[in-house]
């Protein structure tokens, strides 16, 4: 495999985060986590990463026989496109994966049908390559609540639904940290002022459930953190305030959700007021690029996060024509 220089950033706590390339740079990070000569990856990104991902072990000079774990989040693509690439290339390792998600890495087949759904076949062919399945006998289910052993320390999964139904996140009490995957949102880096860290729920397509969402958050929080690991984008520690915004845009959401929801055209309606809205907390915050950076920077969530409410209100008109029968 091609060997290419990976962009980390030490954080302490041997844990080390990786620059997918996911992209753009500072979109999308995996981490990695060395505790006494065994190490973990959280989340792998995209089969382009792996190279990353190897010579990030080179340079921490941990061999591939030492990752003990593939700690997958959730199987969206951006985290676990991947993790098949990766496995072959770690002889030892194991695939830690939700109840839920786990036949979709054994078989991919319908992972990669749903994300064309979104993206289409050639966009999601260019972002993500050749799925390839995991060897069902390396796949382990994280149960809620369960520990994982690595090195000298150990991590606990913790169900937390709300972006999607198979999603978890690892606490991680070394650290006092949890990885939260995409559970607290995204945070970029480039959006970063003054006023501190920004933070967005990320509403993707097709279980986003706001009630499980905040509740999520309140899950996380519940650890008594002191850092958040995001795989967009990393460490993030004003965890209080970000708490409070991400339960506060939880709502805003639903409110462009239910305001949006008799148009003609819900999509392109919601897309308008969640391009105002997630702007609008920019500019507050004290972004003071052009608008061109602004939109260069949210163009993607905004799109998905739209997407998302729109599959959230299809689920509800369903919801509300069997109570109707």
């Amino acid at each position: 495999m091609h060997e290419r220089r990976a962009q980390t950033i030490a954080l302490g706590d041997g844990i080390t985060a990786v620059d997918t390339e996911y992209a753009r740079v500072n979109m999308d990070a995996s981490h990695l986590i060395v505790d006494k000569g065994r190490a973990a990856f959280v989340d792998t990104g995209h089969n382009h990463a792996v190279p990353l991902l190897l010579d990030a072990l080179r340079q921490a000079d941990v061999d591939v026989a030492d990752v003990d774990y593939v700690f997958l989040t959730h199987i969206h693509l951006d985290h676990a496109g991947g993790a098949g690439l990766l496995m072959q290339q770690l002889p030892k390792a194991q695939c830690v994966v939700h109840p839920r998600g786990a036949a979709h890495m054994i078989d991919p087949t319908k992972l990669i049908a749903g994300t064309e759904a979104v993206y289409g076949k050639d966009e999601t062919r260019e972002l993500y390559g050749e799925i390839q399945p995991i060897d069902a006998q390396r796949v382990v289910v994280a149960d809620d609540r369960q520990w994982f052993e690595l090195g000298e320390r150990e991590m606990q999964a913790l169900h937390t639904a709300g972006h999607a139904l198979h999603h978890y996140s690892l606490f991680d009490p070394t650290s006092a940290g949890v990885f939260t995957g995409d559970s607290f949102g995204v945070s970029y880096r480039e959006l970063d002022t003054d006023a501190g860290e920004f933070i967005l729920p990320s509403s993707t397509p097709t279980h986003f459930d706001p009630v499980a969402a905040h509740l999520s958050v309140d899950r996380i929080m519940a650890c008594d953190p002191k850092q958040l690991f995001l795989t967009h984008y990393s460490r993030v520690t004003d965890l209080q305030r970000l708490a409070h915004d991400m339960h506060a845009s939880i709502d805003a959401y639903v409110e462009i959700a239910t305001q949006c929801r008799d148009e003609d055209d819900r999509l392109d309606a919601i897309h308008s007021a969640m391009q105002q809205f997630l702007h609008g907390r920019a500019r507050q915050h004290g972004f003071a690029g052009s608008d061109d950076d602004l939109q260069a920077l949210l163009a993607g969530d905004i799109r998905l996060n739209a997407q998302g409410l729109v599959s959230w209100l299809a689920r509800l008109d369903k919801e509300k024509q069997k109570s109707d029968q």
